[in-house]
């Protein structure tokens, strides 16, 4: 069986057992720019109670998140962590659009995909992950999401090695299925959603998995 045909059974089978994910969570893709940031080093939940600060100071848009001083944004983002940090990594992301795109996200977003994920990962702060995640989430670009759970799971599986690198794996899954925005959308959170109930870092629920027997493993 060939790689393509690996990697489309396995999505077959984590479709059947989880179901559609309904990613990425926002009402906007503005909403699901900053939430690709915020979600940096936390969970989830802590992203949601950041966005509701937004939402409810009325500043979640280009125009609002630009007028807040550091200080401020800070505040609002506290419950996703490492606010400083990400407060200054917004600040970068909203400059660059305010700059090279003249405040229109839309414009940003009609880029080709090459230029869109250039100007995201030249942005400090923003690296591999944020920007294919902003690129895929927000602009709707088939571009195929690399995150731990996608390491540990093929690597456990033979089929992603010690020395690969973000680009090295993202290029195995662009490679070998078809380069569709909604199924990189569906395989990347499915991916997600097993490495979180099964496929854990550390003692991991091999019983009851729905990808156990999909490849043979090879390491625990």
């Amino acid at each position: 069986m060939s790689t393509a045909q690996h990697l489309q059974e396995l999505y077959d089978i984590l479709l059947k057992a989880y179901g559609p994910q309904h990613w990425w969570p926002g009402d906007t893709p503005f909403e699901v720019m900053v939430g690709a940031v915020l979600t940096q080093n936390t969970n989830w939940t802590n992203v949601e109670k950041a966005i509701t600060n937004l939402k409810e100071a009325g500043v979640l848009t280009l125009e609002g998140l630009s007028s807040l001083e550091p200080g401020r944004l800070a505040g609002l983002i506290r419950p996703a962590g490492y606010y400083n940090i990400k407060a200054g990594r917004l600040g970068n992301l909203l400059r660059m659009i305010n700059e090279q795109w003249e405040g229109d996200l839309d414009c940003f977003f009609s880029q080709s995909t090459d230029t869109i994920r250039k100007s995201l990962v030249a942005t400090k702060g923003i690296g591999p992950e944020t920007t294919d995640s902003i690129a895929l989430y927000a602009a709707g670009r088939p571009v195929f999401v690399v995150d731990a759970y996608t390491f540990r799971i093929l690597g456990r599986h033979g089929l992603a090695e010690e020395d690969m690198g973000y680009f090295d794996l993202q290029e195995l899954f662009m490679d070998n299925l078809p380069p569709e925005a909604e199924l990189f959308n569906e395989f990347h959170a499915l991916l997600v959603r097993l490495g979180k109930l099964c496929c854990k870092k550390t003692k991991p629920k091999c019983e009851g998995c729905p990808a156990y027997d999909w490849l043979p493993l090879v390491e625990l």
